[in-house]
């Protein structure tokens, strides 16, 4: 082995010593035992909503989470309420964007070609107190699960949820757009809060092996990814993501579509259409798995760790 004493000082903190050629199966696995779970992304709001679960009903599909990425201050009360409502009624899990992020404010630096970087994280004190009153409205109106793109972020939901600001069942979803990309970076946005990890699109399957060997908190992984995102196309990966993978997301994006993000009443049918075609991507990966992988486990609806909204009743709204 080459590098030895390096790779021996990293397996000594609980690293492993390289990337996982060897794909080793992960014992890992949800709260109440299973292996995987569905993720829809990009559902902006109650119409894209119902759409989901319609296409769903249709094609037999179980999902698990909707996730919306135009943020919580683009959706109105009444539609947060929708969604929350319409996620409770089948124990599907609801996580909203964090609505304030470097894109949306005034600063052109994350447009630029060296500050791409910068990502959505939040620039200055202000955008966090945005931030933080954002997810406190979300958590008045039921909402159970959020995506946060900002490492500061991050470890103040971890302070929120100790002083009793977020439900202690509240999931914090790192998103893709936080880049983190190998064992040692992912197991910090462990220690600093992250509920769900959604790993970067292009990782090959010895470095996502690698990843898991360092932390226990499921994985979101896209197996369709938009066009700004690479535009991969993994479905025949599926099994062995879940093998090696486990717990973890399997995320249905869909390439080749307009963005859509600020979204709203003026991108709505387009989202729906968008929203059914995800659905129908999930259909043909759930075929992947019960050809290839019929032993692997799914989670049922309402399962143990799955940021489930409140009801109205249950909230006190």
């Amino acid at each position: 082995m080459f590098m030895k004493e390096t790779r021996e000082f990293l397996e000594s903190l609980g690293y492993p010593a390289g990337d996982c050629y060897d794909l080793p199966t992960s014992s890992k696995r949800f709260p109440d035992g299973a292996q995987y779970r569905v993720e829809i992304p990009s559902v902006e709001g109650p119409r894209a909503l119902q759409a989901v679960l319609e296409e769903a009903d249709r094609l037999g599909v179980t999902i698990h989470r909707v996730s919306q990425g135009s943020g919580i201050m683009l959706l109105t009360d009444e539609e947060i309420r929708d969604m929350c409502e319409m996620c409770a009624s089948r124990g599907m899990e609801l996580s909203l964007f964090v609505g304030p992020r470097g894109t949306w404010d005034i600063s052109a630096l994350p447009f630029t070609p060296s500050g791409k970087a910068a990502g959505l994280r939040h620039e200055g004190m202000d955008q966090l107190v945005y931030a933080i009153e954002d997810l406190k409205r979300a958590v008045k109106l039921g909402v159970r699960g959020a995506l946060v793109a900002d490492e500061g972020l991050l470890l103040l939901t971890k302070e929120m949820k100790q002083r009793g600001i977020l439900p202690q069942n509240f999931v914090v979803k790192v998103s893709v757009q936080m880049m983190a990309s190998n064992p040692v970076s992912i197991k910090l946005m462990e220690q600093l809060g992250a509920d769900t990890y959604n790993v970067p699109t292009a990782l090959t399957l010895p470095k996502l092996a690698a990843i898991r060997q360092a932390v226990d908190l499921p994985l979101d992984m896209y197996v369709e990814v938009p066009d700004g995102f690479g535009g991969f196309i993994r479905h025949y990966e599926i099994p062995e993501i879940i093998r090696i993978l486990a717990p973890v997301y399997i995320k249905f994006g869909l390439r080749n579509h307009p963005d859509v993000y600020p979204s709203g009443r003026h991108l709505e049918s387009v989202n729906i259409e968008l929203c059914r075609e995800r659905v129908r991507r999930a259909a043909l990966g759930m075929r992947m798995i019960e050809q290839y992988y019929p032993e692997a486990v799914t989670s049922k609806l309402g399962a143990e760790g799955l940021g489930v909204p409140a009801t109205l009743k249950s909230a006190g709204i």
